[in-house]
């Protein structure tokens, strides 16, 4: 395996998410709604909604310059 391939492509992957920052929103959006209430069914319907729309919830993404 080729560790350098897998690290270029996962910083790529970051990148085109809005960055680290980004990420650490998805993040803290997803904690939420898995501590939130509701059953297993709707916390990953949510899940599944956060993690298409990268960052803050309703945040308009900028794309990186490359």
């Amino acid at each position: 395996m080729n560790l350098k391939r897998l690290t270029d492509r996962a910083k790529n992957l970051v990148n085109k998410r809005g960055g680290t920052d980004a990420l650490k929103e998805d993040a803290e959006e997803l904690k939420d709604i898995a501590k939130g209430e509701g059953d297993l069914k709707d916390k990953a319907k949510a899940a599944g909604k956060a993690v298409k729309d990268p960052g803050a919830p309703g945040e308009e993404r900028q794309q990186p310059a490359e």
